[in-house]
């Protein structure tokens, strides 16, 4: 039995050498390991053994039957890596120091206003945050004074998850953390919250000139003790002007929101038809650009703040539209289309 185990184990190991692709390994394997392979069929000759006999039998079968599967395993790799070689070897020579024939890329124009706006709110003492795309309902509606079932959620058609979690519908969601992360600091040193939190945000909504179910926003709040409506137009006004690097004709006009109150919408004046109407504007001449007001002070007791000794503002930026009317853009959807011919013309300013 000994010399049939030998013999057996030379042949593998001659046959093994041989082999030179998947089709030669799987041969190999079907022959020794199939169920009438060599291995398996020495199974079959402990019939005529005394139970010692098949117990020490049967340990060598194991032990082949285990060097024969690794030895494969081993092979298959082995062949793997050369036929990974082989396609390496014959693939074309690649100069990398040739010019590259399209010319160097260009960021995005949504990216260059975003990297503005976070420069003019530091100068003002503004962190800037980033939060998550996916978040729970309660970061995107119940923190923020929108609990279950409220008509609010009507306004914001949103993108569930089989989870139970959803694609942020507003960049509103960070509120509630941000709170949370520096309210000692508030309390205990008297250091003001001062946050802004640009992202990417979701809605089902139906596409047109104005609006798109994937757009970019900037949430920013500030609390502190005194904080009232006049410190929200005062940072609104300086960052449109130095945005535009010119005086720009804005208008308040009261607006609900469920975690300000009062709460406001801020238009400017559309500067892609100098207020006289265009589809980007819904021939109105006026583009809402910024959702803003006091926070609401259930907003701040779920941050943990207290109402009635903190006040604060939030406003929500429309960067996708403060990008359309930075540069002319007039329809929306120009800006998720993968268009070079339309983003390769923007350049940074730094």
């Amino acid at each position: 039995m000994d010399n049939k185990i030998a013999e057996i184990k030379q042949q593998f190991l001659s046959e093994l050498e041989k082999a030179e692709n998947s089709a030669d390994l799987e041969a190999i394997r079907v022959a020794y390991l199939g169920k009438k392979g060599f291995v398996t069929e020495l199974m079959k000759e402990m019939k005529g053994l005394s139970n010692e006999e098949k117990k020490t039998f049967g340990q060598k079968v194991n032990v082949i039957k285990g060097e024969v599967t690794d030895k494969i395993a081993e092979k298959n790799q082995e062949l793997k890596e050369k036929e990974l070689q082989k396609e390496i070897d014959s693939m074309p020579e690649f100069d990398i120091s040739m010019p590259p024939t399209l010319g160097e890329g260009s960021y995005h124009p949504i990216t260059l206003v975003q990297r503005q706006c976070e420069r003019i709110f530091k100068s003002m003492g503004f962190t800037v945050e980033d939060y998550a795309e996916v978040v729970s309902d309660y970061e995107c509606f119940e923190s923020l004074n929108i609990p279950k079932h409220h008509p609010a959620r009507d306004m914001q058609d949103t993108y569930y998850l089989e989870n139970g979690q959803l694609l942020k519908s507003q960049t509103s969601a960070a509120q509630n953390a941000i709170y949370k992360k520096y309210k000692d600091a508030l309390v205990n040193d008297g250091v003001p919250i001062k946050a802004i939190f640009p992202g990417r945000c979701f809605r089902n909504e139906a596409t047109d000139a104005c609006h798109e179910n994937t757009f970019f926003q900037m949430e920013g709040v500030m609390v502190d003790k005194n904080i009232s409506i006049s410190n929200l137009i005062y940072f609104m006004k300086t960052m449109l002007s130095e945005v535009f690097q010119k005086d720009i004709k804005v208008r308040l006009r009261p607006g609900f929101f469920p975690f300000v109150e009062p709460g406001f919408e801020l238009d400017i004046s559309c500067l892609i038809c100098g207020g006289e109407g265009c589809p980007s504007c819904k021939h109105s001449g006026w583009l809402e650009l910024c959702p803003c007001g006091m926070i609401h002070p259930e907003v701040l007791k779920a941050g943990g703040i207290d109402p009635d000794e903190y006040t604060g503002f939030a406003f929500g930026l429309g960067l996708t539209r403060l990008v359309m009317m930075k540069y002319g853009i007039k329809d929306i959807r120009d800006l998720n289309g993968g268009s070079l011919k339309s983003l390769t013309q923007f350049t940074d300013d730094e």
